[in-house]
């Protein structure tokens, strides 16, 4: 193994919380399949999703984007927050 790949993998150790380098794999390799998913040669994994979703709609807010991002293994949320004049 190269240093850079140790450090690659000690860095998604501590990204996923796990202790070992297999459940810091298992870890992202489920949440890359629910990123980047294929099912019969087509994406439908989120990005796919956030992608098809801004298209159809022109826009997407940011608890939006959080709402189709979240994974169990990587939460995702958003708020956001307004204030006209002085508080």
């Amino acid at each position: 193994m190269t240093e850079s790949r140790e450090r690659r993998i000690e860095r998604l150790k501590e990204a996923t919380g796990e202790s070992t380098k297999a459940g810091a794999l298992d870890v992202a390799a489920n949440y890359y399949l629910q990123m980047g998913a294929v099912d019969a040669g087509h994406r439908v994994g989120a990005v796919e999703e956030l992608l098809s979703t801004a298209a159809e709609r022109g826009s997407l807010t940011a608890p939006e984007i959080a709402a189709i991002l979240d994974t169990p293994q990587l939460p995702v949320s958003a708020s956001t927050n307004y204030s006209v004049g002085d508080n």
